[in-house]
């Protein structure tokens, strides 16, 4: 697994992944433009993770493998779990970041509120999805249960505490995609550097 990498001051990483079950190679840059180049073989998940990368101006790139034929659920949340590391990695020791960040999204009938803690204790609250939601198959192969296990490894492994709240929605879809876009614009807001915040935004010292 490759390790953090500096570049000019720039807040990157890049590692890989390999089981049994997935092979998966991601690289991102916190100080990009949103620019996305995804490869997953789930193509809803393409679609989700172009949509992280471009509202929350992270520039990412995965290519990953896995036993799709079996479930999509192990190449799903192995780049999670990927994505969660690498940003943990980029952040390094956090100084100077703005630590905090939430956002409100509306995706036509949809509408999701996420906040964001770069607080180092992972902890995620999800909630408000609507019933039968879990089961759905969004694009005929991503069922909807996969979103909450998405941010579940992401919180987990970059060490956030999360909150996604589902404020309203009818489209499957349309839910999904208004919680990864809310995700990204609170990520965005709280990892954006602060020229105020000297050191670690934290009375403690550390995140």
């Amino acid at each position: 697994m490759a390790e953090q990498a500096e570049t000019s001051g720039r807040r990157v990483a890049q590692l890989t992944r390999q089981t049994s079950e997935s092979s998966v190679e991601l690289s991102l840059d916190l100080d990009g433009t949103g620019r996305a180049d995804i490869s997953t073989s789930v193509p809803f998940y393409d679609h989700m993770l172009t949509a992280f990368a471009k509202h929350s101006l992270i520039d990412l790139t995965v290519r990953a493998k896995g036993d799709v034929e079996i479930d999509v659920h192990h190449t799903v949340e192995d780049i999670g779990i990927v994505l969660g590391k690498a940003l943990a990695q980029a952040l390094g020791d956090k100084a100077g970041i703005s630590r905090f960040g939430d956002a409100m999204v509306p995706l036509d009938e949809a509408l999701v509120s996420a906040v964001v803690d770069v607080s180092g204790r992972p902890y995620l609250v999800h909630e408000g999805e609507p019933a039968g939601f879990e089961f759905h198959l969004i694009g005929g192969h991503f069922t909807g249960s996969m979103v909450r296990h998405v941010f579940e490894a992401i919180t987990f492994h970059a060490g956030l505490t999360v909150h996604v709240r589902v404020l309203g929605g009818r489209d499957p879809h349309h839910i999904a995609e208004a919680e990864f876009k809310a995700f990204a614009r609170a990520m965005r807001k709280a990892i954006e550097r602060d020229a105020r915040v000297s050191g670690v935004p934290s009375t403690k010292g550390a995140l």
